[in-house]
């Protein structure tokens, strides 16, 4: 078993690892149950671009996703390195947000739970846990759905609608997150799909949802004084530790 480390790499090749990560955040939400097989697009802005952006071409598996799959495109769909294109959605949702919110990594899916929350017509996420907690103030909701995107003017609509929040709410659709790497937007992605299940679940019991204060919402998303772990720590000791559990269960991502 390998013992992958984000920061080593990093320094060597940061396109290199931004191409493992990338194929590593699709194989892990097959095993976390947050796909829809070739559908829906994670996207990650090419290290030293701002135009230019890594994507797993349309037609494979999630499951099969390889760091040497990756392709590079640009804002008009243009396939510039790599074999295969640029799904239609995927470039009209992911590129507008990388380069009008500045986002370094754009994740979108259909994932059960969020999907199910986004379908009340009351969708918004309550603070009603500590995990929940840390969400609060940073969802943006898009109340609109208007069909699947496949003009690069949705994708600056919702750019707007997103604006800096990092996670948008897609009525009637899904989800996206963003992040300023991958190991956090996949962390955000995979825990924002707990939350959304969780409330769920308590909405269907019928009883009154207990919600947390704002004073103490305040206080959890505020890390302690002496705490031993900085969040940048922990979202890299969580992708190490998801990035093990492939080697173990769907290894072959790094190719």
């Amino acid at each position: 078993m390998s013992v992958h480390k984000l920061t080593a790499s990093r320094a060597a090749d940061p396109i290199r690892e931004a191409r493992i990560h990338l194929a590593a955040a699709h194989r892990l939400a097959v095993l976390d149950e947050l796909e829809e097989g070739i559908d829906n697009h994670f996207t990650v802005t090419v290290p030293g671009r701002d135009d230019r952006y890594l994507i797993l071409p349309f037609g494979l598996h999630w499951s099969e996703a390889r760091a040497s799959d990756m392709i590079v495109f640009e804002e008009s769909g243009k396939t510039l390195e790599g074999d295969g294109v640029v799904e239609l959605s995927a470039q009209c949702i992911h590129a507008p947000i990388h380069r009008i919110c500045g986002a370094r990594v754009v994740m979108h899916t259909h994932q059960t739970w969020a999907v199910a929350l986004n379908m009340l017509k009351d969708n918004r996420l309550l603070p009603a846990s500590q995990t929940a907690a840390f969400f609060h103030g940073h969802v943006a909701y898009d109340d609109t759905y208007t069909g699947t995107a496949d003009t690069l003017d949705e994708g600056e609509r919702l750019a707007r609608v997103t604006g800096d929040k990092h996670v948008l709410f897609m009525k009637n659709h899904g989800v996206l997150v963003t992040g300023a790497t991958v190991a956090q937007a996949y962390r955000r992605l995979y825990k924002l799909e707990r939350v959304c299940r969780a409330q769920v679940l308590a909405l269907g019991t019928g009883k009154p949802i207990e919600v947390l204060s704002e004073a103490i919402v305040a206080e959890v998303q505020s890390p302690p004084v002496n705490d031993r772990h900085s969040r940048i720590e922990r979202e890299r000791m969580f992708f190490e530790a998801m990035m093990r559990v492939l080697d173990r269960e769907l290894p072959g991502y790094t190719d």
